[in-house]
């Protein structure tokens, strides 16, 4: 197999449990955290998955509870509509390659994500944040759990 792994439908990928692993790195001062938890995609009414992320945040040696939510909706063929948790739009997700690259503004910054799958059991997103407000890389792997 090649260096990514292509996913005919990324909901059917993603459905399941991961161990997470990220690393923040606030690239203007230097400093670095670390997120780990579980990431569960389960079930959502209506249709798609339900993104709940849940584990331990450690920035500037203080740790505490960190969650998120977000909405994986079925899009064109086999592709995701990526929402937050209340429903504004986030981005879009294509794995069929095994590496995507999605943009999402936000007021003056700019995330931009890159997904690689590197396996059945490993995938990766690679977040840079650029602006005014922000100057990050959040680097987050993900081994399946289940």
């Amino acid at each position: 197999m090649g260096e990514f792994w292509p996913v005919p439908d990324a909901l059917v990928y993603l459905r399941g449990s991961w161990r997470v692993t990220r690393s923040v790195r606030d690239l203007a001062s230097g400093d670095l955290g670390r997120f780990e938890g579980i990431t569960l995609f389960g079930p959502l009414e209506g249709g798609g998955l339900l993104h709940r992320e849940s584990g331990t945040f450690t920035w500037r040696g203080v740790t505490r509870p960190a969650e998120r939510t977000l909405r994986f909706l079925p899009g064109p063929g086999g592709t995701v509509d990526v929402r937050f948790a209340d429903g504004r739009p986030f981005h879009d997700l294509d794995l069929s390659a095994g590496r995507y690259v999605a943009d999402h503004p936000c007021s003056a910054d700019l995330y931009r994500g890159e997904f690689t799958v590197r396996d059945e059991d490993r995938w990766r997103t690679v977040w840079r944040v650029r602006g005014p407000a922000k100057d990050l890389e959040l680097d987050t792997g993900y081994v399946r759990a289940d």
